[in-house]
């Protein structure tokens, strides 16, 4: 009879999403360390 277990179930969706945030900024910062890693090596490996 009481309406807070879908609080409880929307509460636990919101943390799921936080922690999607943090694996897409890490995936996104790894990504973005290695490209600039890359483009560094192929310009000192030029000259």
């Amino acid at each position: 009879m009481t309406k807070r277990k879908p609080q409880a179930i929307a509460r636990n969706k919101q943390a799921n999403n936080e922690i999607n945030k943090k694996a897409i900024i890490w995936t996104s910062a790894i990504v973005v360390v290695i490209i600039v890693a890359m483009s560094l090596l192929i310009i000192l490996d030029k000259s």
